[in-house]
């Protein structure tokens, strides 16, 4: 079986794509570097991350990039012997503007070196590069509006005014007539287009609803790709708003036919559990995959309805891999699970020798252009991490330690800092969601340690939090209990304020501008471990 989710964890827009018998996945990395997560798959079941493509600064440079900006869902596909990807660098969040940057890059191979990028345009969010049958290609993207109620293609949000086509080739750029080919369902907020061609029809594919529990995959089609696209006879191929399962906040997915003549679909999903403020979706917005059929040249669920069901069938009969510890001596080079934010300079913020990973103190921790923070994603509801530091600081502005992070006001973090009267201590520093202010709490008083390095851990059961610390044998509790719940898409200002997922990693900050280094000998990722 197929068992969802199949990306767990932060892995949000999937843009899905087969080459032969080999089927890829690409998606959304906002602000976290390397841009894009690319996973490749010979059987739909089980996954491997393969490439982080935007890895250079002529492929993508974040530093002052606000939260849950950065890259906004990739399209990713393949076509005259190349792989295509095309991707949006948000530069602003909140206000009416948006600020969306579009490019193009491609390479021979899903783990090359992917060109420097095209520049195609900003009008929009989410596009799409669709490679038609004649050797033509179509840029489809979404038209942003930012001039207020009433004044939009779609009444439902006057914000999201179409789904614009135009003519694009590598030697010309944009070229030719660009139309408004699709205004959306009346659910609005119609975003995410993706085109392909079944028997004679151009199938338009949106996420429309919003990224929240309203959120949906919708279809329409047209005989001629410029239109006029007809509606789904549902509207929506899956949704799951306003009803009770596990899987919620469906949409923004892709459609493929697989080699062996099955067909699925690709969709974004939460796992939402309930927490102190109502239900929350810690590990973010993660992909799923559904089995669809053709019934009069239209897509539906396989099993009926719109809410894709938590196992699947595979095409074909492999074991799914379970999740077991991930146990890190850090050293060598980078596990592939750890990425930072924002920056395309890691060595200024980091550097690994052959028994440590040693972060350079920069920037706060709710810095927006260079804080050493190197994370992986939280991936089930419980579990334990553990690492093991090595810090001297000599002020309270110096600190480094053990952080579960969302974004930079939203976070908890376990640290070896320099506290007046006390010296080198241990503290415990939280953001509970406080937006905008990023107003600062510590839960507990310092606890004074002597030389030497410090073992830190912490638990994660659903919504509650606890962090721990070892000099020697035995674990010691730090510190109460803290809201987990916080570190989550609906933390602080909530859904649609924030689109990525909970992190834990390690994190150093040296505000004197002095670069202060702390060494993580190792990190530790233990599911379910929760005692």
């Amino acid at each position: 079986m197929i068992v969802n989710p199949i990306l767990p964890g932060f892995n949000a827009d999937p843009s899905f794509c087969r080459v032969g018998q080999d089927y890829y996945i690409a998606v959304s990395t906002f602000e976290w570097y390397p841009g894009v997560q690319i996973y490749h798959s010979c059987n739909l079941v089980n996954w491997d991350l393969v490439a982080r493509p935007l890895n250079r600064a002529a492929l993508l440079d974040m530093r002052g990039n606000p939260d849950s900006c950065g890259i906004w869902a990739p399209c990713l596909s393949h076509a005259d012997g190349k792989f295509w990807l095309v991707y949006t660098d948000v530069k602003r969040l909140d206000g009416a503007f948006k600020d969306a940057h579009n490019y193009i890059t491609c390479c021979d191979t899903i783990n090359g070196d992917w060109s420097d990028p095209w520049y195609v345009n900003s009008s929009g969010f989410d596009p799409s590069l669709f490679h038609d049958d004649d050797g033509r290609k179509y840029f489809v993207n979404m038209q942003w509006n930012h001039r207020g109620p009433g004044t939009g293609g779609n009444r439902a949000h006057a914000s999201f005014d179409g789904i614009l086509l135009q003519e694009w080739s590598a030697e010309r750029g944009l070229f030719g007539p660009v139309r408004n080919i699709y205004e959306g369902t009346p659910r609005g907020l119609t975003e995410a287009p993706h085109i392909f061609k079944r028997n004679g029809y151009y199938y338009l594919t949106t996420a429309e609803g919003g990224t929240g529990y309203d959120h949906a995959v919708s279809l329409a089609r047209a005989r001629d790709i410029w239109g006029p696209y007809e509606n789904h006879p549902d509207n929506h191929v899956i949704c799951a708003a306003r009803t009770d399962g596990p899987i919620q906040r469906t949409g923004h997915g892709q459609y493929v036919e697989t080699y062996w003549g099955r067909h699925y679909h690709t969709f974004l999903m939460g796992r939402p559990v309930q927490g102190p403020h109502g239900p929350f979706c810690a590990l973010g917005r993660e992909t799923g995959l559904a089995e669809v059929v053709w019934r009069d040249d239209w897509l539906y669920l396989v099993n009926g309805g719109l809410v894709p069901p938590q196992e699947v069938a595979a095409p074909v009969a492999v074991v799914p891999r379970l999740a077991g510890p991930v146990r890190r001596k850090l050293g060598g080079a980078l596990p592939p699970e750890f990425q930072w934010l924002r920056t395309p300079e890691p060595d200024r913020i980091f550097r690994l020798e052959d028994d440590a990973l040693v972060l350079i103190g920069r920037e706060s921790i709710g810095s927006w252009f260079e804080q050493a923070l190197v994370a992986r994603r939280q991936e089930h509801h419980a579990y334990a991490s553990e690492t093991t530091v090595d810090f001297a600081p000599e002020t309270y502005q110096q600190a480094a330690g053990l952080t579960t992070y969302y974004n930079r006001h939203k976070f908890h973090a376990a640290l070896i800092s320099d506290e007046p009267g006390i010296g080198r201590a241990l503290v415990l520093m939280s953001c509970a969601g406080d937006w905008p202010d990023g107003a600062l709490t510590f839960p507990c008083a310092a606890v004074p340690l002597a030389d030497g390095p410090v073992a830190l851990r912490v638990t994660v059961d659903g919504p509650v939090q606890q962090f721990w610390y070892a000099l020697g044998d035995g674990w010691v509790t730090l510190g109460p209990q803290l809201d987990a719940s916080v570190i989550s898409d609906e933390g602080g200002r909530g859904e649609h304020g924030s689109f990525t997922g909970a992190f834990v990693g390690m994190v150093a900050f040296d505000i004197t501008g002095r670069g202060q280094e702390a060494r993580f000998a190792r990190f530790d990722y233990l599911p379910g471990a929760v005692g």
